[in-house]
């Protein structure tokens, strides 16, 4: 059958279907215990996270589901040199974004204090949590890391937008590596070249993959039903990660306004952008990424340039002025139709076994 791959047997699921893990506050208890309860893969991402805030998380999770789950955090989580910008970079984006500020009506924010990583401790908390999967974005571990991870029980999964950073991936000894194509909302995970010279599609990543290394693969990005889980898997994905889909349903944690966005016809258009976070993400196009096309180099480095943005987001998000809101989602919005996860979930299994008897009987 379908389903029996090598995702599935290795993770611990009844169907390949991963539930994207989003970040920045996006991700929810409820929707990774549904997607995991349904025999899927739940996705927590974790990244903004203080170890103690994981370690609580993880509780709740536990107490929701007693299925296998993933939990996600960023290899890399600053651009910033020594994790602070000069007086000199703080002036120029104040400048650049000023307009913004006076026509919300609030004054423009200090310049953003230090920003130390965190990322040493989150996985420390990891390791003593023991979800059944780990995965993680921007960046490659060493192999004594995933060793002691794989000695845990605990399967590693990298994220690769190249050809070249799967190949870094599997080098190291990652036990799963997701294609993450370019139509995928969310950040693009990149680690080797600059993330606008790394935009393979899905489709095309995957058949790169499959042709050059061993390990398996998720493909994700531009995946919302059973069509696109089928088309991943007769490409040689043993999975489908998919993001958009389960953010718009009521149990993620996207706000209200969010979730009716992706539902809407602004959802057609998508763009990649810096300008909210200071690393290349794709979201519903607004005003402020269309006229800031060009002056990336204004922008503050990751993740200082969302410290900066967030007194903006509130405003504007008071004031319903959506066009000065980075909403996150992919390019394959316009076709969602589940409002609730569990039903999600049912029909992308539903779909894909109408596909695969489909093939059958022709």
């Amino acid at each position: 059958m379908w389903y029996n791959t090598k995702a599935t047997e290795t993770l611990g699921i009844d169907y390949p279907i991963l539930q994207g893990p989003f970040g920045g506050n996006l991700s929810s208890v409820e929707l990774v215990a549904t997607v995991s309860n349904a025999g899927g893969l739940g996705g927590y991402g974790a990244y903004t996270m203080s170890p103690q805030e994981i370690y609580d998380i993880d509780k709740q999770i536990k107490a929701a589901t007693n299925k296998p789950y993933n939990i996600n955090l960023w290899v890399s989580d600053t651009d910033a040199i020594n994790g602070s910008i000069t007086d000199e970079q703080y002036a120029q984006t104040t400048k650049l974004f000023k307009p913004y500020f006076d026509e919300a009506g609030i004054p423009l924010p200090a310049k953003p204090a230090p920003f130390a990583s965190r990322f040493q401790n989150q996985l420390q908390v990891i390791l003593d949590i023991r979800p059944k999967v780990f995965s993680f974005m921007f960046g490659t571990l060493p192999p004594a890391v995933l060793e002691q991870f794989r000695k845990l029980g605990i399967v590693t999964v990298g994220a690769a937008t190249t050809l070249d950073e799967a190949i870094a991936l599997e080098q190291t000894g990652v036990d799963m590596i997701i294609a993450s194509g370019f139509e995928a909302g969310g950040h693009r995970p990149s680690f080797m070249a600059s993330a606008e010279a790394s935009t393979t599609g899905t489709f095309v990543l995957v058949q790169l993959l499959k042709e050059k290394i061993k390990t398996p693969i998720i493909a994700a990005g531009g995946i919302a039903n059973g069509r696109g889980i089928a088309a991943a898997l007769t490409l040689g994905a043993d999975a489908a990660q998919i993001g958009t889909a389960f953010l718009a349903t009521e149990e993620s944690n996207a706000l209200p306004i969010h979730r009716e966005m992706l539902f809407s016809n602004a959802a057609k258009y998508t763009s990649l952008s810096r300008a909210f976070t200071g690393r290349l993400g794709r979201g519903i196009t607004s005003r402020i990424a269309k006229e800031l096309s060009g002056k990336e180099n204004q922008f503050l480095p990751f993740p200082l340039q969302t410290t900066f943005m967030s007194s903006l987001r509130k405003a504007a998000l008071d004031r319903q002025k959506w066009d000065m809101i980075l909403f996150w989602g992919g390019q394959i919005a316009p076709v969602l139709k589940h409002r609730k996860a569990k039903q999600l979930m049912d029909s992308l299994i539903e779909e894909t076994n109408a596909c695969f008897n489909d093939v059958k009987t022709h």
